[in-house]
Parts: C-alpha cells; structure tokens; sequence
C-alpha cells in the first residue's frame, strides 16, 4: 500500500524518470533499453505488492545504468528501492539504500527532497526523532514551492507531537491550514485537521482537539478516505481512553476492522494495543501475539530477501569487474611485466607486514583490557562473597554442627538461612551484571524482557515508547531493570503462565508499569517467601509505590509507580 506522505514525491520521480527516458529515445542503445525494461517490470510488480521481485528487477535496472553512468535513472531506482524496504519495515536497510544514492543527486532538488523525506521518515520510524526533524527540513530547504513543502512541514509536526513539544507542532499545522492552495488537496487537509486536533488533545485543550478530530474524521468519510480515517480512529480511541472506554474501545475496532480491509498489518496491531491497553479482552492479546509473530517472520523474510540480492548483484559486479581488470592486467604484462611483479610483490609484502602488525597491536591491546575487566570484576565479586556470603556459609555449617536436624523446627530454620545464601548470591550476580542507562536503554530492556518469550509463554510489551526514558534517572532506570528482571525470574519459576502483558503509562511527573500474567498466582501471604521483598524495597528506596494483587489460580498482577 502506498502511503500517503510521500505519494506525490513517487509520483513527481516518476515523472522525472519518464522525461529522461523520453529525452534519449532517438539514441536507442540495446543494453540501455533492457535497463529501461527492468525498471517498467520493477513499477509493475511494485503496483501489484510484489516487492521482493520488484526490489530484484530496480537492483538489475539500476546496475545497467550504471554502465551509461545515468544517474538520474539511478537514483530513482535507489530511491524506490528504498521505499519498498521502507514498506517492509527494513529501516536500516533503507538508510543504507538512500546513503548509496546521495553521490549521484548533483543539483537536483527534487530527488534531494525526496531522499531527505525518506530519511526522515526511516528515523521517525526508528524513534530518532531530532534526526527525523533535520531531514524533513532538509527536504524543506530543497522542496520547489510552497505547497511541496507542506507535507515534510506535516511530518516535522507529527514527530513534535511525538516529543510533548505540542505548541512547536500546533504553530506548523495552522500555518499549513492557512496555505490557500492547500485547501484543494481534501486528504492532506483532513489529515493536517487531525493531527492538529490531536496536538490541541495532547496539549489539554480536550474540547478544542475533539471539534477538529470529529472534523476531520467527517472530512474523510465524506471523501471516502478510509485508509486516512484510520489514524483519526486511533486519535479519538485515545482522546476517550481515560474518559469513556467503551467508546476508545469502538473507535479501536473501527480501526482495527478498516485497517483489516486494507490488510495493514501495523494499524491492525496498533488498534489491538489500544485495546489491550484499555483491558478488553484476553482474545485481543491473543490476536496480537498471532499477527506480531506473523508479520515479525514476513519482515525478517524480506529483509533477508533485499540483502541477498544486493549481495548477488554487488558479487556478480565484483566478479565481472574482476575479470575486466585481469584482462587489462595481462596486456600491460606484456610491456612491463617484470616491474609489475616487482611493485605487486612489494605491495603485498607491505600490506601483509602492516596488517600483522595492526592484528597483533590490537590482539595485545584487547587482551589487557580484557585482563584488566577480570581483574575488577573477581575482586569486586570476592570483596562480597568475603564481607557477607562468607559469614553467612560459615554460620549456616556451625548450625548444622550445633543444632539436631531431626527437629522439624531446626530444619525449616536451617532451609531459610539456605534460602537466604542463595537470595545473596542471586543479589551479587545481577549487581555484577552492568545496566547501560543511555540512549539505548529502552531497547535493551525490551530485549531483556524479550528472552523470556518462548514457547509456552508469551510476552507483550505495551506503551513502552510511551514514556521518555530520557528524563529518567539513572538510578529509577536501574531499579525498573531490576524489578522487573525479579518479575520474570519469579514468573519463570513460580507462575506457568502463558500470557504475560507488561504496560508502560506516562503522565507528567511520572509513570507506571502495569504487570499482568495468566498464571496459577499464589496467596497474598506467600508474596515474600517467593522472593519479591526486595522488589519493594528497591522501589520504596527510589520514592515509588509497588502493589501486588494475587490470588490462587487467578493470575499475579503487579503495579509500580515511579515518579520522574
């Protein structure tokens, strides 16, 4: 499906490349007109969703035009190339694509919009968002009027919504609404309604966002704009998701039933999560789990898929060129070939002393660092077990020594003083365990959370973009790791669940983390004895709340508050 912010920069590169074409038909060259071909059988198969043999057929294209040196034609496949990896969810792919385009864009403003746009739209995707930012500006600065720069405009004050910086976002859309040409395109007006109804939602001016969304959404019905209509459904199930569930839970339908016409598999997960979110049922996690599995496989296929082909074309080219250059080779051996072997042999000597050298500088290097990392970490590690473990053994050995076993009260006193040994050791083993707080923190712990998935149990992961790690202290950062790697350990060992759902809110001195699982829970006076006092105690030491609701058979529900 194509969509709908970069449509008509597709449409204007198409253009382009038909008026290229055009240009040079009175000079027809063979291999040229089977590099035309390949690029007509790659839009064919583009229009029919076929985006594997579509990727194949712009690749072909794009190296025989490289033998014209056509860059014009060049890049417009690349460009296109990165679109479909975009389709397909290969972000970083597709930055690879468009960064392999950018030497060929010379003084062309029109292709330099359109790749600034699409990276922009990569880095948006992948949660970059300053960077986002940059490029839709740059694809501003080289946008041809006024009314082609109102879709990257529309993109900057998307991502602003994305960062809470909603007056940034509200100036932008009005000064779009107010572009009088702009009033002809009916879908790009009602999307720039929406979006900034939901900045006005967003900002807390609830009345004022609710007109301009409803507004909107009559906007798109009327023109049957039903792909649009879907992110005005996602809008309103939001605006009543703390007011009125019942009606975010029919605009989350809506959604999801309007992105299912479309098969649009990111819509339909997204209106699955709001209604997750919202507790409307087990059957919707169960849908999530079913098409996230799915669509996770069929991304991995095609990004697997671009890569081999690129690595086949870039092989067959090395391999071509490679035997071009030898032939070259053996008629200069003719005329000089006692010095070529004399510079190729010293050459190679150099190269081969250099590359020794630099392997065993940086071998030698890596190992003291290595060394060094060990060291630090057995005399922190010994440091512990010797000033708390030791003892701890130490006593539980003279108890056993001292005291009958065949007393049932002896027994149990001995097993929790073993429990205990072993809660410490545990202890030392996870804060041995380096926690990275950085820019790259919330990946990490959706990745943690992430090893816990198999086959007999599923984790969802909701909201988790939701709250601004950023503004999060280090310490609360490490707690929550902590915490919930406790959660997991525990749920492992003692819950069987299936399902487990873990919910990130944000509100804006704090958030919370709602734990749910579907496993055979336990007494609320086992709590303790199954190891999660030190949760509390964590979350209490960093001015948070933790509440544990648990019954037999009926589940294990936890939720933490941490203010910001």
């Amino acid at each position: 499906m194509v969509r709908s912010p970069f449509f008509i920069l597709l449409i204007t590169l198409s253009l382009i490349s038909c008026e290229e074409k055009n240009k040079g038909f009175h000079k027809v060259n063979p291999i040229k007109k089977y590099a035309s071909n390949l690029q007509q059988k790659a839009l064919f198969d583009f229009q029919k969703n076929q985006y594997d043999s579509s990727f194949y057929y712009f690749n072909k294209s794009k190296i025989a035009f490289e033998k014209f040196k056509d860059s014009t034609n060049i890049v417009y496949n690349l460009i296109q190339m990165a679109n479909i990896q975009q389709i397909n969810g290969d972000y970083y792919g597709s930055k690879e694509t468009l960064t392999e385009a950018l030497p060929y864009v010379k003084n062309d403003n029109n292709f330099s919009a359109a790749i600034n746009n699409f990276f922009g739209i990569a880095d948006k995707e992948l949660s970059i968002y300053d960077d986002a930012i940059f490029y839709y500006n740059q694809a501003i600065k080289d946008s041809k009027d006024q009314l082609s720069q109102q879709s990257p405009l529309n993109n900057i004050a998307v991502v602003y919504i994305k960062q809470k910086k909603y007056e940034e976002a509200i100036k932008i859309l009005e000064g779009i609404l107010e572009t009088k040409e702009f009033d002809k395109f009916l879908k790009s007006k009602a999307r720039v309604i929406d979006n900034l109804g939901f900045a006005y939602f967003k900002k807390g001016l609830n009345d004022k966002g609710l007109q301009l969304m409803t507004e909107s959404l009559n906007l798109r019905k009327e023109i049957e704009d039903s792909y649009g209509s879907i992110e005005s459904y996602f809008h309103l199930s939001e605006y009543y998701s703390k007011t009125n569930i019942k009606k975010s839970d029919e605009y989350a339908k809506e959604a999801y039933e309007t992105a299912t016409k479309f098969n649009s598999v990111d819509e339909r997960l997204k209106a699955l999560s709001f209604l997750i979110s919202n507790n409307a049922g087990i059957q919707y996690a169960q849908n999530y789990i079913s098409i996230n599995d799915s669509i996770i496989k069929i991304r991995n296929n095609f990004k697997n898929k671009f890569a081999k082909i690129k690595y086949d074309s870039k092989k067959e080219k090395d391999e071509n060129q490679k035997l071009r250059l030898e032939k070259v080779e053996n008629e200069l051996s003719l005329q000089e070939a006692e010095k070529d072997k004399v510079i190729l042999i010293a050459t190679l000597i150099c190269l081969i002393s250099l590359a020794l050298y630099l392997r065993k500088r940086y071998k030698h290097n890596a190992r003291i660092r290595e060394i060094k990392t060990a060291y630090d970490t057995e005399t922190r590690i010994a440091k512990d077990i010797h000033d708390g473990l030791a003892n701890d053994v130490f006593h539980a050995i003279t108890y056993t020594q001292t005291q009958p076993l065949t007393n049932e009260n002896n027994k149990e006193n001995l097993l929790q003083k073993l429990d205990d040994i072993y809660s410490r050791v545990r202890g030392i083993s996870r804060e041995n365990n380096d926690i990275h707080t950085g820019a790259n923190y919330m990946n990490n712990l959706k990745e943690m959370l992430s090893t816990y998935n198999n086959s007999q149990t599923n984790i969802i992961i909701n909201g988790i973009e939701k709250v601004v790690w950023d503004s999060v202290e280090d310490l609360k950062k490490i707690a929550i790791q902590r915490v919930l790697h406790e959660l997991m350990v525990n749920m492992t060992k003692h819950s069987k669940a299936s399902i487990v759902v873990i919910t990130f809110e944000n509100s804006p001195n704090s958030f919370s983390i709602n734990y749910s699982d579907n496993g055979k829970g336990c007494e609320k006076s086992k709590i303790i004895k199954n190891g999660l006092q030190n949760m509390e105690n964590r979350i209490l030491s960093n001015k948070g709340t933790i509440t544990f609701e648990t019954e037999p058979d009926k589940g294990f529900k936890v939720k933490i508050t941490m203010p910001k």
